[in-house]
């Protein structure tokens, strides 16, 4: 009876233990691309991947199948693995996702990175009206233009958080933005594309300045009010002097008269009579 319940309690936490393992769900890795997402044609780039601190092998997946594996070298809180690519070619550019293995379970792609080839093609034009310039609230189209036909642009905001805006044309199109605030101040530039991976030489770089008017009449405000502090204290400056000044004055008035009057004293004094 006893050798039962025992045998009976093994199996049990044995099938608990198995259960919770298959029930155990691995939080998806992270991915990106170092030094940058979009990649000059030719230039080497590194592919990363982290983990739990547990995982024990990675894989990586372009356009959904298995491109390479990996073992970190040193597991850890930053468990994290490089796939480097030496030289960016349009076979490399395209769809990558990651995923990896900790103890016996698997866990779910990570999202997904896509990695550009620039440099491709022609240099774009970019233009924004109707001015670099406006205010807070107006509404301005960035214009990119490229000679050759081509069926996709992107427009790109430079800054880490910043993500492409594409728009179907031909030889040019408009992205509307609006209304602007102060957070789409920035340099821009736009790319020409045959598809969503290869991607034309960049634009020169076009500047978006966005005043806001609050700001800049709170501003002016401040400023009028220094202005006329400023001309205050030089009046009240103006006016000690002048007292001092008028001051200095009387008494050297009042010290010639003393003077003068001492001095005929003294001539009536020694005048014989």
């Amino acid at each position: 009876m006893t050798s039962t319940f025992t045998a009976l309690l093994c199996l049990g936490l044995y099938l608990s233990q198995t259960i919770g393992a298959q029930t155990q769900i691995l939080s998806k890795p992270i991915i990106w691309a170092k030094p940058n997402f979009m990649i000059p044609k030719g230039r080497p780039v590194k592919i990363l991947c982290q983990g739990i601190p547990e995982a024990t092998e990675y894989q990586l997946y372009f356009e959904g199948r298995l491109s390479a594996w990996q073992s970190p070298r040193q597991p850890g809180i930053r468990n994290i693995v490089s796939f480097p690519i030496s030289a960016m070619t349009l076979l490399t550019a395209g769809q990558y996702r990651c995923i990896y293995r900790s103890g016996e379970l698997w866990s779910n792609p990570s999202d997904p990175l896509d990695l550009v080839v620039t440099e491709m093609y022609d240099t774009p034009t970019l233009s924004v009206h109707p001015r670099p310039e406006v205010s807070s609230g107006d509404n301005v189209t960035f214009y990119c233009r490229l000679e050759t036909a081509t069926n996709m642009f992107f427009l790109l905001k430079e800054g880490r958080s910043s993500r492409p805006q594409p728009r179907y044309g031909n030889t040019q199109v408009g992205f509307p933005v609006g209304p602007v605030s102060t957070a789409h101040r920035g340099t821009y530039r736009c790319f020409g594309s045959y598809n969503n991976h290869a991607w034309s030489f960049p634009s020169e770089p076009v500047k978006l300045l966005v005043t806001d008017p609050a700001l800049w009449n709170h501003t002016a405000q401040n400023l009028l009010r220094m202005g006329l502090a400023f001309l205050v204290l030089v009046v009240l400056g103006y006016l000690l002097t002048e007292g001092w000044l008028c001051r200095k004055r009387i008494q050297q008035t009042s010290r010639n008269r003393a003077s003068s009057q001492e001095h005929r004293r003294r001539l009536n004094t020694v005048t014989p009579g």
